[in-house]
């Protein structure tokens, strides 16, 4: 996904980099003795507070940290030819950082931990991974971290892909599934003429070969949750075996359903597995701000 030259947003690249490091082999890295990996700063005592972005049950969001993050997402944006709305980007970065937070929260409240051995273990491997302590540098000064901004976004990301992890491993590897052919059509009058041939004693797949003569309207095996019209998933599972289906909207057309096959336990497809897994990330992200408290400070 990324290579050493990282062009992509700079919190996901630095979350890949910290997956790669999770993986690095157990021997010591070889990282020149000349250049210290970055350490731990302790900051002099000021009575001024720091502005904030966010405050994510109480753990803050600093305002520096999210425009380096707002700035390192807009220029890989923009080197991907896409540039995006000033607006749009500033909400995609502070969803991103406030997701990761939770993630991280939830990680220690399960139990994970991060000692500094165990983190400067993480930094000689990305350092490695990207060819060096001299690369690192350069690494960090494009992206705009400084030895502190990359402890702590290193940690967090960690930490979140920990939890991350944990969130999607819980999917199981096989589900109830049905096998389904359909009659796809994008105009309703169309459809209701098919609907009126099928009661009239039609072939089911002779009409759904005339209307997609490649793939004879199979659609294949789905697990629920998985087709992105719900009305169309509901339909498929609420048949019989050689049931057929009334016409059902989405916004890909009109759908006459027809139920092949059923298996209770079958194995997912890889693409089936990581769409569950997906789900599994996202309404467990979605339950954790309902019941979390997140203050706000950018527009």
């Amino acid at each position: 996904m990324f290579g050493s030259h990282v062009h992509k947003h700079g919190l996901l690249a630095l979350l890949f980099l910290a997956l790669s490091a999770c993986s690095a082999p157990s021997s010591t890295p070889e990282i020149s003795p000349t250049l210290a990996l970055p350490t731990e700063t302790v900051p002099p005592p000021t009575q001024t507070p720091l502005p904030l972005a966010a405050r994510v049950n109480g753990e803050p969001i600093l305002l520096d940290e999210f425009l380096a993050e707002l700035n390192r997402y807009q220029a890989a944006q923009a080197a991907l030819g896409n540039p995006i709305d000033e607006q749009a980007a500033r909400r995609i970065v502070l969803d991103d950082l406030v997701s990761q937070v939770l993630l991280a929260q939830g990680a220690a409240e399960a139990g994970f931990t991060l000692d500094e051995a165990a983190l400067q273990a993480r930094l000689a491997a990305l350092a490695n991974h990207l060819g060096g302590i001299e690369f690192l540098r350069a690494w960090m000064q494009a992206q705009g971290y400084t030895d502190d901004t990359l402890r702590t976004a290193l940690k967090r990301a960690i930490a979140a892909a920990w939890m991350r992890d944990k969130i999607i491993s819980s999917i199981p590897q096989t589900a109830r599934q049905v096998h389904i052919r359909q009659i796809l059509l994008y105009n309703e009058t169309v459809a209701q003429n098919y609907y009126r041939q099928l009661q009239a004693g039609a072939d089911f797949d002779e009409l759904a070969a005339r209307v997609d003569p490649i793939t004879g309207g199979d659609i294949g095996w789905f697990p629920r949750n998985y087709l992105p019209s719900k009305e169309v998933e509901e339909a498929a599972f609420s048949l019989e075996v050689g049931g057929i289906s009334a016409i059902v909207q989405s916004e890909a057309g009109y759908h006459i359903l027809k139920l092949l096959e059923v298996q209770e336990e079958r194995p997912l497809s890889p693409d089936a597995l990581l769409a569950l897994q997906q789900r599994a990330l996202l309404d467990w992200l979605a339950q954790r701000r309902q019941q979390s408290v997140i203050d706000v400070f950018v527009q």
